[in-house]
């Protein structure tokens, strides 16, 4: 992979959609590098453990990048859940500390507000960004193993119908960096959960008696063509954040105490679509 702060996407010419990186944008000593450790130089997730400065620094640069107000940059924080958020004009409409609140316990964003950028923070999981073309809407989901078999980007899919009438054969769908499967390897029970709630045996690879092996990748792709994704409307970026934890967060690389992949979507202004100051 090319080197950079930002991995854009062209997922369609009316969204910015994009991944950061561990790479920082600014000018840093190898000194500054060495201290900064496992969260390395650059890294939006307020949550992580890392230092709120340096967070704030680099969300700062990401919304003068990508060319909006650093206050329309949202970042949930993430359990593991399969609960879903709308950023409407009743959420932009709260209080800094109410939104805060309902950003808790989130993995999945939905918005059809231009110039309002939505994302999932991943270091191994599958970040899903999906995109609307008729309705101008989109979603950004964050599919780890336990999101991933209780089906969270089916709900996004389901939750974007209900919110904005998207019809799932209208939707682009793009699957970010990721472990892959030759890096992931997880325990039989789990591997036989996935299977025993109906995902195809090809998600699940094992070599002699060595532990099965988890296609997070496969299993989002799946579940969104299930769901009534064109399988050509389907981008799988297949960046393994294990393999390439130079410039990638991998949390089973590097542990838990370290950064966080962004990857976001953000809609442009479009006629007749709402926006928000």
């Amino acid at each position: 992979m090319t080197p950079a702060t930002l991995l854009r996407y062209s997922l369609h010419p009316d969204v910015q959609a994009f991944s950061t990186t561990r790479l920082s944008p600014f000018p840093l000593s190898a000194q500054e590098v060495e201290a900064m450790g496992r969260y390395a130089a650059f890294n939006v997730t307020h949550y992580c453990g890392d230092d709120p400065e340096r967070v704030a620094r680099c969300r700062a640069w990401l919304a003068s990048e990508i060319g909006i107000n650093e206050t329309r940059l949202w970042v949930p924080r993430q359990t593991h859940t399969t609960n879903v958020l709308a950023i409407d004009d009743a959420f932009l409409a709260a209080a800094p500390e109410a939104q805060v609140a309902r950003l808790q316990d989130i993995d999945a964003l939905l918005t059809n507000i231009s110039g309002q950028c939505i994302g999932v923070s991943t270091a191994d999981c599958i970040p899903v960004l999906l995109y609307d073309p008729a309705h101008h809407a989109a979603a950004a989901v964050h599919a780890g193993w336990r999101g991933t078999l209780g089906r969270i980007a089916v709900r996004a899919v389901k939750a974007m119908q209900a919110h904005y009438g998207s019809r799932p054969s209208d939707l682009l769908a793009l699957l970010g960096p990721g472990i892959t499967a030759p890096h992931y390897e997880v325990g039989i029970d789990l591997a036989q959960q996935f299977l025993e709630a109906g995902f195809p045996q090809s998600i699940v690879t094992r070599t002699g008696t060595a532990k099965p092996h988890l296609d997070l990748f496969a299993a989002n792709a799946w579940q969104l063509e299930e769901a009534g994704l064109a399988l050509a409307h389907i981008q799988v970026s297949g960046l393994c954040t294990y393999a390439h934890s130079d410039s990638l967060f991998s949390a089973r690389k590097l542990g838990t105490a370290s950064g966080r992949i962004y990857t976001a979507i953000c809609l442009a202004q479009r006629a007749s679509t709402p926006t928000h100051p």
